[in-house]
């Protein structure tokens, strides 16, 4: 049960990554379909498409902060429980433990800050 934890953000870093490309890809794979007869239908049909395109940026920045912060929050649990479970079993390697235990919480949340910088180019840039 040692490397539980560590299959389980494996696992969770897998799942966060795939729903981030699958939404991503999902964002940029809607097909344009306009058919009109005069410019005037052409430009609402073009004011319909840039709203629901907007929409679905909304909605995939949205699900992929929810995801990845999730992710984060359940690994940063494990590996706080895991550090307290080492530091009780060993309370003489406290501070490498404890000093193992920081570089891993700032990749984690180097990882959701990531994410969130993602969210943030689909929402304002793409």
């Amino acid at each position: 049960m040692i490397n539980g934890g560590n299959v389980m953000n494996r696992i969770m870093v897998r799942i966060a990554a795939v729903l981030a490309i699958v939404l991503l890809v999902g964002a940029f794979a809607k097909p344009v379909t306009v058919h009109a007869s005069d410019a005037e239908q052409v430009a609402i049909a073009a004011m319909s498409d840039e709203a629901s395109f907007v929409h679905d940026k909304a909605w995939a920045a949205g699900i992929v902060i929810a995801v990845v912060a999730a992710a984060g929050a359940i690994s940063m649990g494990l590996v706080i429980w895991k550090t307290i479970e080492g530091i009780a079993r060993q309370p003489e390697a406290e501070g490498k433990i404890r000093t193992a235990m920081m570089l891993g919480l700032v990749f984690v949340e180097t990882a959701i800050i990531y994410a969130l910088i993602v969210a943030i180019l689909i929402v304002f840039v793409l």
